[in-house]
């Protein structure tokens, strides 16, 4: 084994570990791509690059034919393709959230974290991975701390289930003494005479979405509550 060999282990090693950081973080979350995915996207990605950059250096001269290529070529084929799998964990529920958009800038990130690999900026890519790890884990909490207004409150859907017309502005009246904000309102009529209203509202991040259920599910009128906490 040769010292280039050595050289192409151990950037795909050092891509390994970073990529088994990113995919770990994801995995503790649930999240639909999780370690394997991060490890195969982080290792080809520097795979890639690494087969790019020495490929181009590989085929010499001629009288005849004179070769000349791109030495990142494949790595830049990689940023461009790697969104395909970004956009298949980008999903839109049926309350009109969007889920998945960190997950995909994740895929993204271990790609360009491969790529700094097989180019040899070993301490630039442990920096990118550190500088991932605490945006998406440390500066989120501090900004609930010390962030503005709306970076410490969390949106809860709420489905009520109303029989009296009369008795929804209650409900919405309640939700407001309870210094809810109310992002948006759909109400709807089913075929069994009740009212659906779905009611999009922000609260202090400390309040506790059964605290919140408890209290509508109180309510005169309300025989069905359904609530989420997408935020």
């Amino acid at each position: 084994m040769n010292i280039l060999d050595t050289e192409i282990f151990l950037k795909l090693g050092i891509s390994a570990v970073l990529g088994l950081i990113i995919g770990l973080e994801r995995e503790i979350k649930r999240k639909p791509v999780g370690l394997k995915t991060s490890l195969v996207i982080c290792i080809v990605s520097c795979l890639l690059t690494t087969v790019s950059i020495e490929s181009a250096y590989m085929f010499p001269d001629s009288d005849k034919v004179k070769i000349t290529m791109d030495p990142l070529r494949l790595a830049a084929q990689i940023v461009s393709g790697i969104g395909f799998l970004g956009a298949g964990v980008i999903l839109r529920r049926g309350n009109d959230s969007i889920s998945g958009l960190t997950t995909a800038a994740m895929i993204w990130g271990a790609a360009g974290i491969g790529i700094a690999v097989g180019v040899g900026f070993y301490l630039e890519a442990v920096a990118g991975v550190t500088l991932i790890m605490i945006s998406v884990e440390f500066m989120p909490f501090l900004m609930k701390i010390i962030g503005p207004k709306q970076l410490r409150e969390k949106e809860i859907m709420l489905q009520l289930n109303i029989r009296n017309k009369t008795q929804i502005q209650e409900a919405i009246n309640f939700l407001m003494e309870k210094k809810y904000i109310i992002r948006r309102i759909r109400i709807k009529d089913l075929n069994d005479g009740d009212h659906l209203v779905q009611v999009a509202i922000a609260v202090d991040f400390r309040n506790r979405t059964t605290d919140v259920y408890n209290a509508i599910s109180d309510l005169d009128g309300v025989h069905k509550v359904e609530i989420e906490s997408i935020s």
